[in-house]
């Protein structure tokens, strides 16, 4: 904490570690960095720190760290031991091992500990090793069997690299693109309420839906445009000549591949605008290579605790206005391709993961 000033490097560490979630917050909400130093008379060093630890690792990575007893004092298994099965949980799935299930709880990973050592510990027990291995219990991402593993490491280590070094031998502009559905009836997140007595979020019983197309780049630029009609060939036409508007330089689009994308039409369009755009597709069945997938998932975290459209006109106005709020934030749109999936967009010598 010595990028603080003053007296700061005084305070407790509750009162620090408060000091790093609020500065994070406000800068999450759009305010800017050196505003930010300023409101909590800390340096815009400090504050550039706790949004880079922020990207990295999220609130956890803000926290104080704990003091007491250094790490491995006292512990039944050895260091080496320790590492062994911290990496068969990270390797492997416990059918693998022998054991039950797709998915590690503390309970299993017990057991393989039992199997492997012989020792038997309570749950808190394989609890308090998988905090000092630094495991948290995740929602896995999903991967379809489809995926081509080649195919991902071609795309991160030589296609991507490609695109990059081209588009900026033309003075180009490169941008990932996604489209999003959302609907009304989408209600997510938790809330608080009476104990055993369950909340009610009220909204309209009506069924619609509203339709995106995004497209963001690592500068921190957004483009969009949202619709009513089913995504379609003509939709994405549409979306391309709004899009090579904004610029007066060429643009590589980096796209999934949707029917719509690799239309006849789409592709009729493409060949009268050489110089304007180029699209480029992302491997099948990985969709996780996308940064526009994380505008995505945003949006649906975003929405249902700020809206409650009556009708489709009402749903769209709450979409449009989150994307011009992200327009107005290019730290967050820079931080979408910070994402452990999506950071080989930032590397100038990608490795496949």
């Amino acid at each position: 904490m010595s990028d603080l000033v003053g007296d700061a490097r005084a305070w407790s560490p509750d009162a620090q570690e408060a000091v790093r979630l609020l500065a994070v917050s406000a800068l999450v909400e759009g305010r800017d960095r050196v505003e930010v130093a300023t409101l909590f008379k800390v340096s815009v060093k400090a504050v550039d720190n706790w949004w880079a630890k922020w990207r990295a690792g999220g609130r956890d990575a803000l926290l104080s760290r704990p003091r007491g007893r250094r790490v491995g004092e006292h512990q039944v298994l050895s260091e080496a031991e320790q590492a062994a099965v911290r990496q068969a949980v990270l390797d492997h799935i416990p059918s693998d091992l022998g054991l039950s299930g797709q998915l590690w709880t503390r309970g299993l990973i017990g057991e393989l500990i039992f199997k492997l050592y012989r020792v038997r510990f309570t749950e808190p027990g394989v609890g308090k090793y998988l905090k000092r291995w630094g495991l948290t219990f995740q929602r896995p991402d999903k991967r379809a069997v489809e995926q081509d593993p080649e195919a991902v490491r071609v795309w991160c280590e030589e296609t991507w690299p490609a695109i990059r070094a081209r588009a900026k031998a033309e003075g180009a502009e490169v941008l990932f693109g996604d489209q999003v559905g959302i609907r009304s009836p989408q209600v997510t997140g938790r809330t608080w309420g009476e104990q055993g007595q369950t909340p009610v979020v009220r909204r309209t019983g009506n069924r619609f839906s509203v339709n995106a197309m995004s497209a963001i780049s690592t500068k921190g630029r957004m483009h969009f445009m949202v619709f009513t009609d089913t995504f379609d060939a003509q939709v994405m036409c549409r979306f391309l000549a709004r899009l090579v508007g904004h610029f007066d330089r060429k643009v590589h689009l980096i796209v999934d591949r949707h029917s719509a994308h690799r239309s006849k039409a789409v592709r009729a369009w493409l060949a009268g605008h050489k110089d304007q755009v180029e699209l480029h597709f992302l491997p099948s069945y990985s969709p996780e290579l996308n940064p526009d997938e994380l505008v995505n998932a945003d949006l649906k975290r975003s929405l249902p605790h700020t809206h409650r459209a009556r009708n489709q006109a009402e749903l769209a106005a709450e979409t449009r206005r989150f994307f011009h709020r992200r327009q107005r934030q290019p730290h967050i749109i820079r931080g979408y391709f910070g994402g452990p999936h999506v950071r080989y967009t930032l590397d100038e010598n990608p490795m496949s993961f």
